[in-house]
């Protein structure tokens, strides 16, 4: 049977961060956890902006920015939805099957 290269590397000494993960799953858990966390401040910046362009918009009589803008709202609202859908999923899953998703060790 051959050796492959990557079965002889201890990744733990190669890449000193990677010391802190003991399982792949580990790893993943942070990168999920820290993604919702990041799309939910981008999220709520582009609706704080969004709100501002919107003000600015109906001020002015722009017909075409006033609605631009609030489709724009809408968009951002469903995509905050998505992000605590998701979230709520995997919270139901963690209950249901007793697993550590995204909930720290």
């Amino acid at each position: 049977m051959h050796t492959l290269l990557a079965q002889g590397i201890d990744i733990g000494t190669t890449f000193s961060p990677a010391k802190s993960f003991p399982t792949f799953g580990s790893l993943v858990n942070v990168i999920v956890r820290n993604a919702l966390v990041i799309a939910g401040i981008i999220a709520f910046v582009l609706l704080i902006i969004t709100g501002f362009r919107f003000i600015v918009g109906a001020g002015s009589g722009d017909t075409k920015q006033y609605d631009q803008t609030k489709q724009n709202i809408m968009i951002i609202l469903a995509g905050l939805i998505v992000i605590a859908a998701a979230v709520w999923m995997v919270q139901i899953v963690e209950k249901l099957t007793g697993l550590n998703l995204l909930s720290p060790p």
